[in-house]
């Protein structure tokens, strides 16, 4: 075997030995595990059971599926336990200012003294005290020490028990700005990409394909092998939070998209595949949020208590669920379909036909085993969302707590027990067995102990199953060097970067005044930011800034701080910033707590609300009817409007233009008539804004969603229903309608508005 084992020593210090085998895969292991080679065959293979003899679940010759029955046999009811765990929050390394911080050896990262990479006294507990097998990764603070700290859990956990590795994984990373409030993934110098709605705004599905191809490459490379995405809810609901991380709102593009998007993670082409398209570039999909969870009402999010209910006043449950049976889990490629699947916090409201529950989605036994796994036929992975077996705490806009939205008086154990029986394999934010041990128990009592573990032991198939596939078995590690090679290479970066320009969608060009002519001066004022609050609800102190990196436009253009010597004006907006739609100082102040959203930049009040809400929580301590009617709510960032207003006065008749973030639909009627062109983009580098400007690119996106006219329509549009809003008309008489855009020649009329916008009439 001398002349088929390579040795490799980490600069890490860590020591990963490996085997080539004649026609068969690369082993890598760890010499310090106990793991040692076995030769059959003339063949070579992992005892990773460390018992001299080739199990079947080592025998790299068998299928997926055959091995992951084989290991689920022999795992006690603690490993499948910990198997059904998945990680809260990860950040490499935890440091102790991070939101996810951590310890080593007692210490702060910064008292530590130790490597980047090192593996933290939380993870070294739950890898091998609760079994866990499934980490969420976060921050990382380059390719580098991400690959090193796989390499430092890999060859951990392959000396405990069965060998089994982790499948580590992460939310998106891909943005290449700070626009998505919800992507907790960040660092590494990974290839930047418009967020998901921009990739739905080229309207081209190929440009998602490719997306995944290189974000599923990327991955691998950081040792990450689960995405937890794509997000493909229908954003019907224009005031929703994650609107920016759907591919909008339509469920023709949503589909089209979906299913791009998992085939490109998922596929391995060539000598990378190793059965059925999966193989050594496969990165899992966990599809999210079954059964869609962008009806919440009034827009709130069921991140928080507040927004923990979705309604359908259209009547239009079905249409939700289009992306994942007909997209996702309809795949073109030999995957086949999304390999997992999470549902949302929502209580879908009155849609359980079977029970009448309203319990939140993961719990409600019709949505996950009568409707999912049996009508659609879907055998994949179900993870919950995170922390939603936790208890509750803190306020109704609290962030950091347990959402266990309906089933509040169960127990932790309970609340386990209750998803395993409704069809769910995992659950997300739990780095604990204990309770999922206590719901085993509940289970013996009730259906024996024969059931339960036959129950328990079809979980840990489908996740194991999800780990054979990618080759983990055979080797978890990676190549530290190589993975900075990889993450983030020239390559990948320049089609992230065409995939920026073509995202960006023109809604507005007055008298053809762009492209602009380069050398131009220009006055772009600074954007003042109110003091308020993160997603994690955090205070954030007020700021003054210009919100563009000014080197990069005076590549372009000559910049001025005098309006009066400006050719034009350039003005950066976002969305107007409103809040969860929850506000402790009006329940103090004898209200019910609820606030309206607002998608305009003035002070809005909410004339036409509902004077009665769809849903409620009747329990004495929260509110059953939580109408906002006739309450006002001022945008954290109303000045946005200001500095737009205040550019064209000082402009005195020279050329105004926005150039907009956009996550949500806005109502752009308050400033719309007094500018002269208007771009939009879904997170793109300052560089590709400006190469629009100068007409070095020329705009071809379309809006993934409508705009709406006035807040009057946001109000009195169904939460479920797509389509459903008057739409603003401009000073230029165009609609704002889904998929609008302007090139240099006008309106776009393509392949793409046949295909969709006339789908859609």
């Amino acid at each position: 075997m001398n002349n088929q084992t390579i040795q490799t020593v980490n600069e890490s210090g860590d020591n990963v030995q490996y085997v080539n085998n004649p026609g068969g895969p690369k082993l890598g292991y760890s010499p310090g595990s106990g793991v040692t080679i076995i030769e059959q065959d003339g063949l070579f293979f992992k005892d990773l059971s460390r018992d001299g003899k080739l199990d079947r679940y080592e025998d790299w010759r068998l299928s997926s599926k055959e091995r992951a029955k084989d290991l689920a046999s022999k795992m006690t009811i603690e490993q499948i336990a910990g198997l059904m765990l998945y990680s809260r929050h990860q950040s490499i390394p935890a440091a102790s200012n991070s939101w996810f911080s951590g310890t080593y050896d007692g210490k702060s990262y910064e008292e530590s003294g130790v490597k980047p990479w090192a593996l933290t006294d939380e993870q070294l507990a739950f890898l091998v005290r609760d079994h866990l097998r499934h980490v969420l990764v976060t921050t990382v603070e380059s390719p580098e020490v991400a690959a090193r700290w796989n390499n430092k859990v890999q060859a951990y956990v392959e000396g405990t028990g069965l060998g089994i590795p982790a499948n580590n994984s992460s939310d998106p990373r891909h943005s290449s700005d700070a626009s998505s409030e919800f992507n907790a993934g960040s660092g590494g110098h990974i290839s930047m990409w418009p967020e998901t709605l921009g990739l739905a705004a080229t309207f081209d599905p190929d440009t998602t394909k490719k997306f995944g191809e290189i974000a599923s490459k990327e991955y691998r490379a950081l040792g990450l092998a689960t995405a937890l995405s794509p997000q493909i809810d229908i954003a019907t609901e224009p005031r929703w939070f994650r609107f920016n991380g759907t591919f909008g709102e339509d469920s023709l593009l949503t589909t089209d998209m979906a299913r791009a998007y998992v085939d490109g993670f998922q596929t391995s082409e060539g000598e990378r595949e190793i059965s059925e398209g999966w193989g050594y570039d496969s990165v899992n999909a966990m599809v999210k949020h079954w059964p869609g969870g962008g009806s919440g009402e009034a827009g709130r999010d069921a991140h928080y208590s507040c927004g923990k209910y979705a309604v359908y006043p259209g009547n239009n449950f079905d249409e939700h669920l289009i992306p994942f049976v007909d997209g996702a889990f309809k795949l073109d490629g030999k995957t086949g379909m999304a390999s997992a699947v999470m549902p949302y916090y929502t209580i879908s409201t009155d849609q359980d036909t079977v029970n009448g529950e309203n319990v939140g989605n993961s719990y409600n036994s019709y949505l996950i085993k009568d409707l999912l796994r049996e009508k659609y036929g879907y055998d994949g992975v179900v993870c919950t969302d995170w922390l939603i077996t936790a208890d509750e705490s803190g306020p109704r806009d609290s962030f950091l707590t347990g959402k266990p939205w309906g089933v509040e008086g169960l127990t932790v154990a309970e609340r386990h027990y209750k998803l395993l029986m409704a069809g769910v394999d995992q659950f997300g934010g739990n780095n604990e067995i204990e309770p999922v041990l206590a719901a085993y128990q509940m289970g013996v009592e009730e259906h024996g102990e024969a059931y339960m573990r036959d129950r328990f032991e079809q979980s840990a198939v489908r996740l194991l199953s999800n780990m054979f596939r990618l080759g983990l078995f055979e080797n978890p590690y990676v190549e530290p060097l190589q993975s900075a090679e990889v993450v983030g290479n020239a390559e990948f970066m320049r089609e992230g970067y065409e995939a920026q320009l073509k995202s960006i969608v023109m809604l507005k060009n007055k008298n053809g005044v762009l492209p602009l002519q380069q050398k131009r001066k220009v006055y772009i004022p600074k954007r003042f930011m109110a003091a308020g609050k993160d997603w994690f609800g955090n205070p954030t102190p007020e700021s003054l800034e210009h919100p563009v990196n000014l080197n990069i436009v005076s590549k372009h253009f000559e910049v001025t701080n005098n309006p009066d010597e400006a050719d034009f004006g350039l003005v950066f907006i976002s969305i107007p910033k409103s809040g969860t739609g929850y506000s402790e100082e009006d329940e103090e102040q004898g209200g019910n707590g609820y606030v309206p959203m607002s998608l305009q930049y003035k002070t809005y009040t909410a004339e036409h609300a509902r004077e009665v809400s769809l849903a409620g929580d009747a329990r004495p301590s929260d509110v059953l009817n939580r109408s906002y009617k006739g309450k006002s709510v001022t945008p954290q960032n109303t000045t946005d409007l200001d500095m737009v207003l205040e550019t064209k006065e000082m402009m005195k008749g020279k050329p105004v233009i926005v150039s907009m973030l956009l996550s949500n639909p806005t109502v752009v009627e308050e400033f719309e008539a007094e500018v002269d062109a208007i771009l939009v983009n879904f997170g793109v580098q300052d560089q590709a804004i400006m190469e629009v400007l100068i007409g070095a690119v020329e705009p071809s996106g379309l809006l993934p969603m409508q705009m709406p006219a006035n807040m009057r329509t946001v109000e009195e549009q169904f939460e479920d229903v797509a389509h459903d809003m008057e739409c603003h008309v401009d000073s230029e008489n165009h609609t704002y309608d889904f998929a609008f855009g302007l090139n240099w020649n006008g309106v776009i009329e393509d392949e793409r508005t046949k295909k969709y916008r006339r789908a859609r009439t």
